[in-house]
């Protein structure tokens, strides 16, 4: 795939995968960079509410917020440039705003915690997974490559699955950070919509209109 047709998706993708790789064998890197809400209240260690949404617990952990990001990534980046809602400059602020506004119910409830971490990019990845489907909820998506559903069904199967995987274990994936995400994706679109191009309401109620579980092709 040629670069300059979705730079930040695939950005952030490459960045995620290098900082997790690195933390995947450097205990002493995840430990300065994973969030950890003790030490941020402490001795303000501010910068973890955005390093430690680059970290992964494991390889699956990675692949599935990855791969998740790159199919709803690329259409964020079409939606927002074509529909002129700020192009690539909302883009990011959807994303790194999701990573701090995701982890804040996490931070209030284990600030005291010592023993508490978490990390994993599932609140960023929810919240443009959640954005993308205000434009386009109906949108097929093929899973394994076989079986076709909608993206909001995938939405909804992702959030279970991030939520499962969170409860399995001392993983210290953020189970917290997947609801916040999503619904942190959904308002600021929805205000970016209404601030920039409340003309767009129309169309996309209608689509609501007409629901499709298995993908309806445009």
């Amino acid at each position: 795939m040629n670069f300059t047709q979705f730079p930040i998706t695939l950005t952030l993708i490459a960045v995620n995968v290098i900082f997790s790789l690195i933390g995947f064998n450097n205990p002493g890197f995840v430990d300065k960079t994973i969030m950890w809400p003790y030490r941020v209240l402490r001795e303000r260690q501010y910068f973890r509410f955005i390093t430690s949404g680059f970290l992964h617990a494991d390889l699956m952990h990675l692949f599935f917020n990855m791969f998740t990001l790159y199919f709803f990534g690329r259409a964020i980046e079409i939606y927002f440039t074509g529909y002129g809602l700020g192009g690539n400059i909302s883009y990011l602020l959807l994303y790194f705003l999701a990573l701090i506004i995701s982890d804040i119910p996490t931070y209030i409830k284990y600030r005291n915690d010592y023993h508490y971490r978490s990390l994993g990019a599932s609140g960023a990845v929810s919240a443009i997974v959640f954005a993308a489907i205000v434009f386009n909820p109906w949108s097929p998506i093929y899973l394994y490559g076989a079986i076709r559903i909608s993206a909001a069904v995938y939405a909804v199967l992702y959030i279970v699955y991030c939520i499962y995987m969170g409860k399995r274990g001392a993983d210290n994936i953020n189970n917290d950070a997947h609801l916040w995400g999503a619904l942190f994706g959904i308002a600021f679109t929805i205000a970016l919509i209404w601030a920039m191009q409340p003309q767009l309401f129309d169309a996309i109620i209608e689509d609501l209109k007409n629901p499709s579980l298995l993908g309806r092709s445009s």
